[in-house]
């Protein structure tokens, strides 16, 4: 990902802000990673084909959802098949009562609950058909954004030896973004591959890329991200791990 990507989004005043403080440097890969999929959920997408997704699955993100979990299911096939940790994450509130607080103070669908959206035991709150878990991987359930926040992620990392985070999932400006800043808070290299996020706004979806890329994580292409699994693979095969 290139600061040209976003040249009709600055100003002369940001492009001279992002030269002078050298933001947005290239962080790289590390040698540990693990494969983090945020709130790759119904809910989220809704269903692929239907036409009445938006009537029926009112957080629902569009076909940018479909097209994100493609390649989302290129990551989880490389990561299982290179020995990459797969974690996933499901955004999951009580059905019976509201543990969700300022969320729902903010938006307004979850109010009428329902089948369609993310409460505990309906289709709304389950992994995409595509997506789902292997037996023997780990699912998380979280009540906010980071899938670090009140969940025992970072623990699990530290088992691990992770030092790189590669984040995907939805929504780029809330869950992912969150989830990758305090990637970053940890030290952790921070990859987020920019065809496997999604966002329901373009415009919330490209700044948040454009931001995260200038401070927390390197933004970059599936391909790149799809070749490093490779080599971290072939690398464990050859016992240079």
């Amino acid at each position: 990902m290139t600061s040209d990507d976003w040249q009709d989004m600055l100003s002369e005043n940001d492009r001279e802000v992002m030269r002078r403080g050298k933001w947005a440097q290239t962080a790289g890969f590390g040698k540990r990673p693990a494969l983090i999929i945020v709130d790759a959920q119904n809910y989220m997408t809704g269903i692929r084909g239907a036409d009445d997704n938006k009537e029926k699955f009112p957080l629902a993100c569009g076909e940018v959802g479909f097209t994100a979990v493609d390649r989302m299911v290129a990551l989880q096939a490389a990561a299982r098949r290179n020995g990459v940790p797969v974690f996933q994450t499901r955004f999951i509130v009580n059905p019976d009562a509201d543990d969700c607080g300022m969320f729902h103070r903010k938006v307004g669908a979850g109010i009428g609950r329902g089948d369609n959206l993310y409460f505990g035991g309906t289709f709304g709150a389950e992994i995409v058909e595509p997506l789902r878990p292997l037996k023997g991987e780990i699912v998380l359930d979280k009540k906010k954004k980071s899938a670090f926040f009140g969940t025992p992620l970072l623990s699990l990392l530290i088992d691990k030896q992770i030092d790189t985070c590669i984040i995907t999932g939805g929504s780029t400006s809330n869950c992912v973004r969150a989830t990758a800043i305090d990637s970053e808070q940890h030290n952790f290299f921070t990859i987020i591959p920019e065809e496997a996020v999604f966002d329901r706004i373009e415009i919330c979806h490209r700044v948040s890329l454009f931001d995260m890329n200038r401070f927390c994580g390197d933004v970059l292409p599936c391909d790149a991200v799809l070749a490093y699994l490779d080599r971290i693979g072939a690398a464990a095969r050859d016992g240079r791990s």
